[in-house]
């Protein structure tokens, strides 16, 4: 019996539909992040872009287990003395919540160009409204 072997050309993409209201950060982060590599179908490849495309509405309303939102730090360093710059998830909940998703994402995908290509197909949006409709996309249910 010989190993199948996903390729490019032979994949067919979808796109997912994916309501944050009253989900958990990192529990809606490993599934989008699993969706996204293509471990959900059965013709999953390592080296190959198997993934599908995903669509997050109501980044704003994620919940949080714990004392997260005033303990969990996100660091950026400009590279200049005194460029560190800190600040807590709640803070990035306020500024920017599609960002938080969209990290937590980031760092579940391998740091390579395939991991890179993977975190395009992912669309994070603060509220119910989208601007993904041509790509039709189905809803998925957690």
């Amino acid at each position: 019996m010989k190993t199948y072997m996903a390729k490019k050309g032979e994949l067919k993409k979808n796109w997912f539909l994916v309501n944050a209201d009253s989900k958990i950060l990192g529990r809606l982060a490993v599934r989008v992040a699993t969706i996204l590599r293509g471990k959900h179908k059965p013709e999953y490849t390592p080296h190959v872009d198997c993934g599908d495309g995903v669509i997050v509405i109501n980044a704003s309303k994620i919940k949080v287990t714990g004392n997260k939102l005033t303990q969990k730090e996100y660091d950026t360093y400009s590279g200049y003395p005194g460029g560190r710059k800190v600040k807590t998830l709640e803070e990035m909940m306020k500024q920017d919540p599609a960002k938080v998703i969209h990290l937590a994402v980031k760092r579940m995908i391998p740091g390579t160009p395939l991991g890179r290509d993977m975190i395009k197909k992912l669309k994070v949006y603060p509220g119910a409204e989208h601007s993904q409709r041509a790509q039709k996309p189905e809803e998925l249910k957690f």
